[in-house]
């Protein structure tokens, strides 16, 4: 993905997450329904972030206690339950302040064109047409 259409990102899955949480040695930010409201968080996983890369897990059904435990912060989108891919669309919003959305990518072999209708994607030096 970010061959094609640039940018730093990074996903890992992994076979022992437990053994990731013990070597990380920065900010934790764990997302659950059970966590502090996003809103009063925000600013510190914002300020972390600035001094050094920020681990985020993305809580489900059984979280093993040590995630919990091993989190700086244990950060709820809502206290209800709600899609995990929804609660870091809003933790990423909230992180970024909503800059991400202007945000251009570096290091692109193809541009997405915005449309009110269809699909444009353009090569980087094609972007204006």
């Amino acid at each position: 993905m970010t061959g094609r259409f640039g940018g730093p990102f990074g996903v890992e899955l992994r076979d022992a997450p437990k053994a990731l949480l013990s070597e990380w040695s920065g900010t934790v930010a764990h997302l659950t329904m059970y966590g502090l409201p996003v809103q009063d968080v925000e600013a510190d996983l914002r300020a972390a972030n600035a001094a050094e890369p920020l681990l985020v897990v993305v809580g489900g059904e059984k979280v093993p206690f040590e995630v919990y435990d091993r989190a700086d912060y244990n950060v709820a989108v809502t206290n209800q339950p709600h899609s995990e891919v929804a609660g870091l669309a809003v933790l990423l919003d909230r992180l970024f302040d909503g800059a991400e959305l202007d945000r251009e990518w570096e290091d692109a072999d193809r541009v997405v064109v915005p449309q009110a209708t269809g699909k444009k994607v353009v090569e980087p030096d094609d972007d204006a047409e």
